[in-house]
């Protein structure tokens, strides 16, 4: 078998067995490795250089869970926690709690959107916004895997359909890639291209939504800490130092294409007008870097992991066999390549840093197969997007269980990566696939 495909099954099947994931990523690169010709020697040295990549990504997510933790102990989400808590217990409480759980499902889904394009912060929000009414969704007994599902449909479709913000970069390197691979497009097309797969995640995310966790699902609720949000108060001095704050740390980010500048000019922000105080200040940061430290160590393992993929140079036979074994049949070759990108992705957990793998030997290989411009890029990104929702080592899917799973109570593989693979992995193949067809 090729070694990208033993690599990643080994990673997979680990992690569907509760294995750790930074463990199962470590085993699956030594798998992937040895499988691919390298010796363990090599294997490891591979792993460790690719390591350094993950770095940055790291302490990005570590300073960004400093700073919302910090945000959080203004008092500012409390307030939304409160007035929804409020809202539920009113009278009419059928009508109200389904008013209130539309209403959560809106307010995320919308805030997800947005730090893709509007507000380009990514996962940031999560640690800030969802740890807080975990409450709410206990007591509206909403279950935790629809709104990963929800979260991760925000933070993937806007990126691959809109030229905004990280949308931007995707599309950028779409059409850098495609054009080093000999294929000249107009980045105008791509969002075009794209309208059919993101179609597909979004009749994933209405089946998440409408059918498949519609139920009540019930969890373990501490009500003296339901008691201790509602008493906290924000000031208005906090309120609009907190609106600082997010101003400065937006800026800071759009400015120096860095998070954790971003991150920092707001941390001082909060600092410099007293929202947080210098004697908690270490305490807090502490706090907020340990919550988001399971996504930085997750991320600086998928970078060696990559690093092991690509040093076996398994990539390219994976996709040339595509050409031999499906040539002259181009319904069936689109639907491979989908494949292997599927398999590509879930391994490095990055649709961004997947493109440049198989953009190189895709445009060749749809050209020989008589595809279009714009099927080509349909076929491309869509590859290249598939797995980002499902990998356990993507930040699409380790974002939401960061802040799902505070009280321990969401289940990493099970609870997010199982129900997105299943509501967005297989939409988009198919619809990636019908993407293909139609563009030809």
């Amino acid at each position: 078998m090729n070694a990208v495909i033993i690599a990643v099954l080994v990673m997979l099947i680990l992690s569907l067995l509760r294995v750790n994931v930074v463990f199962a990523l470590l085993i699956g690169a030594l798998a992937g490795g040895l499988s691919g010709g390298l010796s363990l020697t090599d294997t490891i040295t591979s792993f460790t250089d690719g390591l350094g990549a993950g770095a940055t990504i790291a302490l990005s997510y570590a300073m960004l869970g400093g700073f919302a933790v910090a945000i959080s102990r203004t008092g500012i989400p409390e307030l939304l926690v409160s007035g929804v808590l409020k809202l539920v217990n009113k009278d009419g409480k059928a009508t109200r709690q389904n008013l209130a759980k539309a209403l959560i499902i809106i307010a995320l889904l919308t805030m997800a959107i947005l730090s893709q394009n509007a507000i380009p912060i990514h996962i940031a929000f999560i640690p800030l916004l969802v740890p807080p009414i975990l409450h709410i969704l206990n007591e509206l007994r909403i279950d935790r895997r629809l709104i990963a599902a929800v979260l991760t449909f925000g933070l993937t479709a806007p990126y691959i359909l809109l030229p905004y913000g990280f949308g931007l970069i995707f599309h950028e390197i779409v059409y850098k890639q495609m054009e080093l691979a000999g294929l000249s497009i107009d980045m105008a097309d791509i969002p075009k291209a794209m309208a059919i797969p993101v179609s597909g995640l979004l009749v994933g995310l209405i089946i998440a939504v409408f059918f498949s966790y519609r139920k009540p699902r019930d969890y373990h609720t501490n009500v003296s800490s339901i008691e201790e949000t509602v008493k906290k108060k924000a000031s208005t001095k906090d309120v609009l130092v907190t609106i600082i704050a997010l101003v400065a740390a937006l800026y800071g980010q759009v400015q120096t294409d860095s998070m954790i500048i971003g991150a920092l000019a707001g941390i001082l922000v909060l600092y410099v007008f007293g929202a947080m105080k210098w004697r908690e200040a270490d305490a807090v940061l502490t706090e907020g870097m340990q919550m988001m430290a399971f996504i930085g160590f997750v991320m600086i393992t998928a970078n060696g992991f990559a690093a092991v993929i690509q040093a076996t140079g398994a990539i390219e036979p994976l996709v040339a066999s595509v050409s031999d074994l499906f040539a002259g049949n181009k319904a069936i070759a689109a639907l491979a390549m989908l494949i292997v990108g599927l398999f590509v992705t879930m391994g490095i957990g990055s649709s961004f840093a997947t493109i440049p793998i198989i953009a190189a030997i895709f445009v060749p290989l749809s050209l020989e197969f008589g595809f279009s411009t714009m099927a080509i890029i349909a076929l491309i990104g869509t590859a290249g997007a598939l797995g980002d929702a499902g990998s356990p080592a993507s930040d699409s899917t380790l974002g939401p269980t960061a802040g799902l799973n505070v009280d321990g109570q969401h289940n990493h593989i099970w609870d997010t990566c199982v129900p997105t693979f299943l509501h967005y992995n297989i939409p988009l193949v198919i619809f990636g696939w019908v993407a293909a067809m139609f563009l030809s």
